[in-house]
């Protein structure tokens, strides 16, 4: 891309491109790089009220980690096409200039005119904010698919379009696909070295069908064992040992759940588990992960004769102690106050003290069932 001079008064920027045609109109690719990016494509959601804008206002809180993910991996990102529309007249020169017909040429283009981007405002915004900490990141380059304005109305059609038929990746999918994740690579081990997990996880999506033969998805362990080692969202940081704690963990809880047990030795599919119990949905996973952490933490040496507690537990959908806990109403509810709740139950089951947090769900649990018997005597 190169700034031309064409007379006294016209300045025009000239981008190497690629000719191509889509519902009967031109449209143009280009490489631009990074540094050039702030200063030429325009996104402004100030200039017009919200119902004239013709894509999405910017979330703002995507864009530092979008920022943080260029800044972090300069060597091995990936940035798809941003799209733009040009607000202005172009002028195509092919390359040879007699052969009318190329695809390959010169896209001339007034510097008067408005790069008006259609998709990819967080990116141009995140490449904004990364050039400062990495200003050498600006000589690297990005495509950019060029449309010829046809007014707002068409500008917003395009935006529809881009992104109606855009699906996010499940939470699965982006776990197994995860390599930079360490804690993304150690599930995936610790997978391989459990009984219960082992062949029995739905990798792929965050929900599990009725027909399924698999028992977790990959997210609700992911969740689940990030709750037993202790750690927060973003953070990665896998320790040695951690392998090792979660495989022990879960092979040894194992023995303890009947109905893992039958499962495991055929007596009972996994759909039948998922309709008749609450053991093999994420809530009690993460639940199970949970009171693992606290049994580890308080009773480092005699945690595993804690769990001979759960051979009691009835984790039957119509065991009522269920209700108010892990299910409202009869449904599964995985709100962060009722695994809370639920979790309680267990601890309380183990005889484990509950923290001064755990108690203060416990009390406004109990509070509440008062005041229905009130109203309801």
């Amino acid at each position: 891309m190169s700034l031309v001079n064409f007379g006294e008064d016209t300045f025009s920027y000239s981008f190497p491109v690629i000719r191509g045609i889509q519902s009967g109109r031109e449209y143009y690719v280009t490489m631009v790089p990074l540094k050039l990016i702030p200063k030429i494509f325009l996104f402004n959601e100030t200039i017009l009220p919200p119902n004239l804008l013709s894509q999405r206002a910017l979330n703002k809180s995507r864009i530092p980690l979008i920022t943080r993910y260029l800044v972090e991996h300069p060597s091995d990102y990936v940035f798809s096409a941003l799209t733009a529309s040009i607000d202005g007249p172009v002028n195509f020169q092919p390359v040879p200039q007699d052969k009318k017909n190329s695809k390959i040429g010169q896209l001339i283009v007034p510097v008067e005119s408005r790069f008006l981007i259609n998709d990819g405002q967080h990116r141009k915004a995140a490449i904004e904010m990364a050039l400062r900490e990495r200003p050498e990141l600006g000589y690297e380059t990005i495509s950019v698919v060029l449309f010829i304005d046809a007014g707002l109305k068409r500008s917003q059609q395009m935006f529809s379009d881009l992104n109606k038929y855009a699906v996010r990746p499940s939470t699965s999918l982006g776990i197994l696909y995860d390599h930079r994740d360490e804690f993304s690579q150690m599930i995936q081990r610790v997978i391989e070295k459990t009984t219960i997990f082992r062949d029995n996880i739905e990798m792929g999506k965050s929900s599990i069908s009725n027909r399924s033969t698999k028992l977790f998805t990959l997210s609700s362990v992911y969740r689940a064992n990030r709750a037993l080692i202790g750690k927060e969202r973003k953070d990665s940081h896998v320790e040695k040992e951690d392998d090792e704690i979660a495989a022990t963990y879960w092979n040894e809880i194992t023995q303890h759940i009947q109905e893992w047990k039958q499962f495991l030795r055929k007596a009972i599919t996994s759909s039948e588990l998922r309709s008749k119990t609450i053991i093999v949905h994420g809530i009690a996973l993460h639940v199970l992960g949970i009171l693992g952490s606290t049994l580890i933490r308080e009773y480092p040496s005699s945690w595993s004769e804690k769990l001979k507690h759960l051979d009691g537990v009835d984790w039957e959908r119509t065991n009522k102690e269920w209700e108010g806990r892990a299910m409202i109403g009869g449904r599964l509810n995985k709100s962060y106050s009722n695994t809370i709740l639920t979790s309680n139950l267990l601890k309380i089951k183990l005889g484990i003290a509950l923290s001064e947090r755990e108690q203060d769900y416990e009390n406004m649990r109990n509070l509440q069932e008062k005041e229905v018997n009130e109203s309801v005597n």
